[in-house]
């Protein structure tokens, strides 16, 4: 009885041990020698030169960098691969492409600098100008507080109320002479 189990036992797990085997094909791990051979990934990708200064002055590791132009200037009707950055496919971009492409700050080109100036300046000098003939023309009104008989007490809440400016009160804003008297 005892070897009928122990039989048993031993069967089934040979069983269960096969069933958990993957197939022979899944076991073995298959990549092309195009992704495994050594000899074709050194050709593939070859390590970075080592370049001097004088082969490479921009130390930007011998990458061709293009003439700095700002895609601005590019010609809009030309046969562009992306129209809208007016660039082709594969050509190289400048290191600086975010200061030169189409999404930097537009540049104006069509005032000189002398011209620009001479127009703020004028802009400056109509306002200046403006602001004085107002001044000369509109008279000014008085910043002086009104004096009111009895300083307004009853109207204002009566004897406890802060009353307005009453005859024979000092002066405003002068505190030195105030406190003289």
């Amino acid at each position: 009885m005892l070897a009928q189990r122990i039989a048993r036992a031993s069967a089934l797990r040979s069983a269960s041990l096969a069933s958990r085997r993957l197939p022979i094909i899944q076991q073995r791990t298959f990549l092309p020698p195009s992704v495994n051979d050594q000899a074709i990934i050194e050709e593939k990708y070859p390590d970075n030169p080592v370049l001097t200064d004088a082969e490479d002055p921009g130390m930007n590791g011998g990458y061709i960098n293009p003439p700095r132009i700002k895609r601005q200037f590019r010609d809009p009707h030309g046969d562009w691969w992306d129209k809208q950055e007016r660039r082709n496919y594969g050509e190289p971009v400048h290191e600086d492409h975010d200061i030169l492409g189409m999404f930097s700050p537009y540049e104006y080109t069509w005032i000189s600098p002398g011209k620009g100036l001479l127009q703020i300046g004028a802009f400056i000098a109509t306002f200046v100008g403006v602001c004085w003939v107002v001044g000369r023309l509109y008279p000014d009104k008085p910043s002086y507080p009104r004096e009111f008989e009895g300083g307004l007490e009853r109207e204002l809440g009566g004897a406890g109320a802060l009353r307005a400016r009453a005859p024979g009160d000092p002066e405003p804003y002068q505190v030195e002479e105030a406190e003289e008297e």
